[in-house]
């Protein structure tokens, strides 16, 4: 993977002098976490597809992430709600378990739209993750994530993810009633989109398969480096 210390920030769609990345280049997918700065997930992704109109990428099995845990290492999901999101945390290097996933991004969208397979490659849901626009840098995109989701099926039926999670957010300080008003809204707009049955839901992308002679793209050691911003 290409280290981009010196690379500009650019908002997602946007300039910056970054343009798109080839089918096959190997990008880092990451997250900030919530009321802060410092970034807390951290996912090696492949590039399928970056046009002005979408980025797409595949998280392989088996890559290497960073994953938020509790100070003590304790998984995050395995820590009851009223206190998951104020006892002190850090971060670990894990590996991406199970089957792989491919990730959707229109520019400008609050949201991405995930493919999940079960094994045999047995299309299972699409997955709405709501979350900031993502910024684009030359060594990959950044966002953050906004605690709700929601999960579409083939029948075109969905259902709200998460919505504990997204209250004991605003409770734990997270999020303001003006975010979370924004975020609820966005998933309103998230759900109206379901309803049209458009891209990227009727796109056959549940028919596509990664190029089999991709890597594994590796976790660099400063994964969680801040590029500079365009000014």
């Amino acid at each position: 993977m290409t280290d981009p210390d010196t690379a500009d920030r650019a908002r997602e769609g946007g300039g910056g002098g970054g343009g798109h990345w080839p089918p096959g280049a190997q990008i880092l997918w990451r997250y900030r976490e919530n009321a802060g700065e410092r970034f807390h997930i951290c996912r090696p992704v492949t590039v399928v597809e970056d046009t002005a109109e979408l980025l797409a990428v595949w998280l392989a099995p088996g890559t290497e992430c960073v994953k938020p845990v509790l100070a003590d290492g304790t998984p995050v999901h395995l820590e009851p709600l009223a206190t998951r999101y104020t006892k002190p945390r850090a971060v670990q290097r894990d590996r991406w378990f199970g089957t792989g996933v491919l990730k959707l991004a229109r520019p400008g969208d609050p949201w991405s739209v995930w493919l999940f397979w079960e094994q045999g490659w047995r299309f299972k849901n699409w997955y709405v993750n709501l979350e900031q626009p993502r910024e684009r840098w030359a060594g990959g995109v950044d966002s953050e994530d906004h605690f709700l989701d929601i999960c579409v099926y083939e029948d075109r039926s969905w259902s709200w993810r998460d919505e504990d999670e997204f209250a004991e957010a605003q409770r734990a300080g997270l999020m303001d009633a003006g975010q979370a008003g924004r975020v609820r809204e966005a998933g309103r707009r998230a759900v109206a989109h379901i309803a049209e049955w458009g891209a990227p839901f009727a796109d056959g992308w549940q028919d596509w398969r990664p190029d089999p002679t991709w890597t594994i793209p590796s976790l660099p050691d400063n994964w969680d480096r801040t590029p500079a911003h365009v000014s």
